[in-house]
């Protein structure tokens, strides 16, 4: 049974990753398997104890593997300057406390690849379609770090952005404020989803 689990679970990380991209033309990704402790342990991702970007020997490879986070502490390191360039939840997230998006990463984690990270809220086919979108409930989204794409599903709260380039995809909505430190990290922003609340920069 475990056997069976991770060959599908493996099969899913590879397909996913085939579709992954700074193009949120080809961003139906949101379930490339983000953040496992131990990123060759792809059989545990529904084990919750998922701690995203924290592979167990402190290395690169962290980084580079997506993390699949189905726990709010596990979200919590996923998406810290330790944590791994791109992020996916399993399930609803509901986090007490303030957030900080932060640390610079790359496309695919690859170190020549443009600096890119995301946030995906939602479950795929292998067609790359939508099945299931997510709710991450947070007060407070801080997002420091450059060019990131939030996908699929809702973020409940405010979200405060400080880097350039945020995205907020088609298919994603903040159910809340959203902010900019400044009039150029506003107008590098591209807003594509539904925001409920304010739009506007709050210095």
């Amino acid at each position: 049974m475990k056997i069976a689990k991770s060959l599908l679970v493996g099969g899913m990380v590879i397909a996913l990753l085939a579709g992954c991209g700074n193009n949120a033309n080809n961003d139906n990704t949101g379930n490339t398997n983000t953040g496992n402790t131990n990123t060759g342990n792809t059989g545990t991702t529904n084990n919750g104890n998922t701690n995203a970007g924290n592979n167990g020997n402190g290395n690169a490879d962290a980084m580079t593997t997506p993390s699949i986070v189905n726990q709010p502490d596990a979200f919590v390191n996923a998406v810290s300057e330790q944590g791994t360039w791109i992020i996916a939840t399993l399930n609803d997230l509901a986090i007490e406390q303030e957030v900080t998006v932060a640390g610079t990463f790359h496309d695919k984690g690859a170190a020549d690849g443009d600096i890119y990270r995301k946030i995906a809220l939602y479950a795929q086919d292998a067609d790359h379609n939508i099945t299931d979108s997510y709710t991450l409930s947070v007060p407070k989204l801080t997002v420091k770090s450059e060019n990131l794409l939030i996908q699929g599903g809702t973020v409940k709260g405010d979200v405060y952005v400080e880097a350039a380039g945020f995205h907020l995809d088609a298919t994603a909505t903040i159910d809340g404020n959203l902010y900019f430190s400044s009039d150029d990290v506003k107008n590098s922003a591209k807003i594509d989803g539904k925001v409920t609340g304010a739009n506007e920069v709050k210095q």
